[in-house]
């Protein structure tokens, strides 16, 4: 298991800004809101966290104070104090409702790794049984308790989290208060506003401290609260003393607060969070020495480490968080003692320019860097540094005191060739570039550094570069003082590599391909193009009219080199003839196509047949009502009168694609058609009745040329006229017809007409 020391602590948090430190995570519905750190809004079903990625060690305990507040509505949930085993890889919030984000809750799993929860209930849930939750205030059972501050101990997942010990702020007795110490959790209701000030009624702030107990296992809780219920009567009570906690903590803890809003609402915040060590007093400030037998080598960047050997540190597990410098120790002793104040490394303690050079403190523990001037070669500089550890003790201050040594004066580093000094070379793969030393003085040393890093045995004035990497020449007087050359930075330019999905296809048949359009960051100013094949080649800008079809090969360079990447396999087709897409369309097996052939009507199915090209492997049809099909002649019912547009859209196996768009006219729901005569002696063609398609009921009247009606129907399943009246077979000749119907969109039709009877 990893061991973690207070490393941010003491830590202090206002929330009072727009933003807050790195290590403090906000979630679900939390927000920094004017001032403060809203957990909840004051609405229904609200939910929200933070907690502080920090972990410390549980050995010498904690202490916090914070305000809280809680005001606006009508009453629900509360808000949650919780610690969590540091160690828990995902950090997972508990359930909400009335277990406040801590506690298991039906079938919620309660807060990752939990250790300590403390619950500050408005409505009652969090003190019971209900909701799934384990154990409560004596005799609670599932029945809420409202106004409420209850200790729960660990758990994880959907064990533990069982009730440890609680106070009722508005009730008396011995889970209870004093009658003149009552005072509700919520600081008002429905209009109410956040109370800041300590002499108003509504103030709440509490102050939690866990000290190792002295029996070694857990803590003794304290809680006490300061709240105002009348005006300029601010109150301190002790809700909590020493309450046993009885379970072994993890090695490591993390704290962080939840609230919850349920069918009731509040608003839930906090600010003013400060949290250090509940046993401070076993604590002890680092010892310091003072410092005087370093030297540094003038005009050079000089590292340094303050370590165990120059200060004692004293405290369990720590370790230097900050590095402080100042000129005097009238400075240090002017440094505020205020507990936030104490946790800040203040950026102007952490530099400090001097006339003999600049002292800057580093992210290393306890490192620093001196750049001295060459004016003070000979000299030394006195300083006073302070460290302070993660606990937030800090030591009283001590003397550095540094020689200043002279440097040698800085090599020229050139390439050989030449003796040119250049600042970047760029190589091909396998090529090499010789380096050159150029010295006025000799060295006593001589190394040569890659990326920083010195090169074992590269001892010379001249170096083989054979890998990328900044280069530097540096010379060593006998005095051990070294100055760096000037940089050069050696590349092996990669050219840029392409995953193309061959092939490239042209769907116009004689329009070039633009290929550039296919190389992710084609960029001319940095590289150089070439697609060669088929006896042919494109560079560069000529990559954008690619008119013939083939197999290429493409390369890239940069173009301060002269070698080509290895080649690309690209393949290009381009049509010889445009992609046709085409289509008819009828009454399906009638040929009618319009209304010139009859007319389509509603209900008819229209067959729609493809005479697109033969290459065509997918066809997408549009019907113009929403519905669609894939298949390659298919059939639709539109059910309606209307202009459709149909559309169909053809792919070939190259994935060009055609266009086609034709419109069908449905105008009318009904159809009527008579014959022109009829034969009652022959077998076929024996009665009188015409054809018809829409009408909903129908009447058909036959007359002879005096105008006497000789038969009547209005059976719209009639067989019609069989050419008789009274039973008797009337002799050939001219009659006369008239239909009055009703279409199926209630359109009346009405037709009338001559036609024979043949005998």
């Amino acid at each position: 298991m990893n061991v973690f020391a207070q490393s941010g602590f003491p830590y202090c948090e206002t929330f009072d800004s727009k933003i807050t430190q790195p290590t403090t995570i906000l979630g679900a519905d939390a927000q920094l809101v004017e001032g403060a750190l809203r957990l909840t809004n004051n609405q229904v079903d609200q939910r929200g966290y933070v907690y502080i990625d920090i972990p410390f060690s549980s050995a010498y305990g904690i202490k916090t104070s914070f305000e809280f507040f809680s005001y606006g509505g009508n009453g629900a949930d509360g808000l949650a104090f919780f610690l969590f085993d540091a160690e828990v890889p995902n950090f997972s919030i508990g359930g909400f409702g009335g277990s406040l984000g801590y506690s298991k809750r039906f079938d919620e799993p309660g807060l990752a790794g939990a250790y300590m929860g403390v619950g500050f209930d408005e409505f009652g849930n969090f003190g019971n049984t209900a909701e799934g939750k384990n154990g409560g205030f004596l005799g609670a059972g599932t029945s809420y308790v409202p106004n409420s501050i209850v200790i729960r101990g660990p758990g994880n997942g959907f064990s533990g989290y069982e009730f440890i010990k609680g106070k009722k702020t508005m009730d008396s007795g011995p889970d209870g208060l004093a009658e003149d110490q009552f005072f509700p959790i919520s600081s008002g209701g429905i209009g109410t506003t956040r109370v800041t000030d300590l002499n108003q009624p509504g103030y709440r702030k509490a102050n939690i401290s866990l000290t190792p107990n002295p029996s070694g296992i857990g803590y003794l809780i304290t809680l006490v609260m300061d709240y105002t219920v009348e005006q300029n009567k601010h109150r301190t009570i002790t809700i909590f003393q020493d309450v046993p906690f009885p379970y072994i903590a993890p090695q490591n803890l993390k704290l962080g607060f939840s609230a919850s809003t349920g069918g009731f609402t509040n608003f839930h915040e906090i600010r003013n969070l400060i949290v250090e060590v509940a046993n401070d007093e076993d604590l002890l400030n680092p010892e310091g020495s003072d410092i005087s037998d370093w030297e540094s080598c003038a005009a050079t960047e000089n590292s340094f480490y303050i370590t165990e050997e120059q200060v004692e540190l004293l405290n369990d597990n720590s370790s230097i968080s900050c590095l402080q410098f100042f000129r005097t120790l009238e400075e240090i002793e002017g440094i505020s003692e205020d507990i936030c104040e104490q946790a800040k490394c203040n950026e102007e303690n952490r530099l400090l320019v001097m006339p003999e050079g600049i002292f800057q403190a580093t992210d290393e523990s306890g490192g620093f860097l001196f750049t001295p001037n060459l004016e003070y070669v000979g000299e030394e500089v006195s300083i006073y540094y302070t460290v302070t550890d993660n606990y937030g003790k800090r030591s009283q201050g001590n003397s550095l005191t540094i020689k200043i040594l002279d440097s040698p004066p800085p090599m020229e580093l050139v390439q050989a060739e030449g003796e040119e000094r250049v600042e970047d070379i760029f190589l091909c793969g396998g090529e090499t570039v010789l380096l050159k030393g150029i010295n006025e003085i000799d060295y006593s040393q001589i190394e040569w550094r890659k990326d920083g890093v010195k090169i074992p045995g590269a001892e010379g004035l001249e170096y083989i570069v054979k890998e990328s990497g900044i280069y530097t020449i540096v010379g060593f007087n006998e005095r051990g003082c070294s100055i760096s050359s000037n940089e050069i930075e050696v590349t092996y330019p990669e050219a840029p590599t392409y995953d193309i999905e061959n092939p490239i296809v042209g769907c116009i048949p004689g329009e070039p391909i633009d290929l550039t359009s296919y190389l992710e960051g084609f960029d001319l100013s940095i590289y150089d193009y070439l697609l060669t094949g088929n006896g042919i080649s494109f560079k560069n800008e000529q990559l954008k009219e690619v008119a013939v079809s083939g197999n290429y090969d493409l390369t890239v360079k940069p173009k301060s080199l002269d070698c080509y990447s290895n080649p690309i396999l690209i393949e290009i087709i381009i049509l010889e003839e445009e992609l046709v897409s085409d289509f008819e369309f009828e009454v399906q097996g009638s040929g009618i196509t319009g209304d010139m052939d009859g007319g389509i009507f509603p209900d008819d199915v229209i067959q729609f047949n493809n005479l697109s090209d033969d290459s065509s492997v997918i066809w997408s049809w549009d019907f113009g009502d929403g519905s669609t099909s894939k298949l390659e002649n298919p059939t639709h019912v539109y059910g309606a009168k209307g202009e459709y547009d149909i559309v169909l859209t053809v792919e070939n196996e190259l994935g060009c694609l055609a266009t086609s768009t034709k419109r069908l006219s449905i105008t009318r729901s009904y159809r009527v058609m008579f014959p022109s005569g009829f034969t009652p002696n022959e077998t076929e063609n024996i009665t009188f009745v015409p054809k018809f398609k829409g009408i909903e009921s129908m009447e058909l009247l036959i007359f002879n040329t005096w105008g006497e009606l000789i038969f009547q129907t209005d059976a719209i399943d009639t067989e019609g006229w069989d050419g008789k009246l009274d039973g008797k077979l009337l002799d050939a000749g001219i009659f006369i017809y008239r239909f009055n119907g009703i279409a199926i969109d209630g359109e009346k039709v009405t037709k009338t007409g001559k036609f024979r009877l043949i005998r």
